[in-house]
């Protein structure tokens, strides 16, 4: 979960920025804030760990956090209406906040039902819902085995993703989308690639694009086969307000 969070934060100040380098410092910009992404992490993580809706608490916390911003603008108005109908949306926002199913379940199948149950409710596009689905496995199948060589066959099986372009090649075109079909594969390249989880981070931040995001699914996956090195784990924390750090603890105690 924190792996999502770190990602967004350190990604904020690329996402209509972009460096398209690995060599940024220091990792954490002085501007570095959370942002949606976060937002909605936390939002699902609650849902899950406390047994309610996960559209009461994505509604929740996405208007207690409404400043935070960088909000899509079909959501937007999902989080504003009283209406909680889904909007058939293939944004990688159904990926970006579905870590938590990856962690708390306790078998494929069950990462499968979670993840699609959490994404639905807004995302029901079917590559929507695919990408959160391919997130939360992925998360789950490097928790149980620590392989990226098997995760990342394994993805390329079960959601029929093309990983086969190198993080250099997608660094070369790779235009600012927020749709799952041109993001998750991208991201999962930056961490399949990757030789620590900071590494994974810089990747994602040095292919471009929607960077807050990228990072923060690629994050949420390299958190599941490396680890955070405290310092790095610490930093993120810094950036969390009491009521998100109560859910983090929550998660991890858990």
């Amino acid at each position: 979960m924190l792996g999502a969070i770190t990602g967004d934060i350190i990604g904020s100040v690329f996402e209509f920025n972009n460096y398209k380098f690995k060599d940024f410092e220091p990792l954490f910009q002085p501007k570095c804030r959370f942002t949606d992404d976060t937002v909605c992490t936390v939002a699902i993580a609650d849902a899950l760990l406390n047994h309610k809706s996960p559209e009461d608490t994505l509604k929740e916390w996405g208007r207690r956090y409404w400043s935070n911003g960088g909000w899509g603008q079909k959501f937007a108005f999902w989080l504003a209406s009283s209406d909680s109908m889904p909007y058939n949306s293939w944004g990688n926002g159904s990926a970006m906040r579905v870590s938590a199913c990856g962690w708390l379940s306790s078998s494929y199948e069950e990462v499968i039902e979670s993840a699609t149950e959490v994404t639905e409710i807004t995302h029901n596009h079917p590559e929507g819902i695919k990408g959160a689905q391919a997130v939360a496995a992925a998360i789950f199948w490097a928790r149980s085995c620590r392989s990226k060589d098997w995760t990342k066959c394994s993805v390329m099986s079960e959601f029929d993703y093309d990983l086969s372009s190198t993080v250099d090649e997608i660094r070369v075109n790779n235009p600012h989308s927020e749709a799952c079909q041109k993001t998750v594969p991208e991201a999962l390249t930056c961490v399949f690639e990757s030789v620590s989880f900071e590494d994974a981070i810089r990747n994602a931040i040095s292919i471009g694009g929607d960077s807050d995001t990228i990072a923060a699914i690629a994050g949420s996956v390299a958190e599941a086969i490396y680890g955070i090195p405290d310092i790095i784990r610490n930093h993120s924390i810094e950036k969390l307000p009491e009521d998100m750090t109560k859910i983090v603890d929550q998660f991890y105690s858990r």
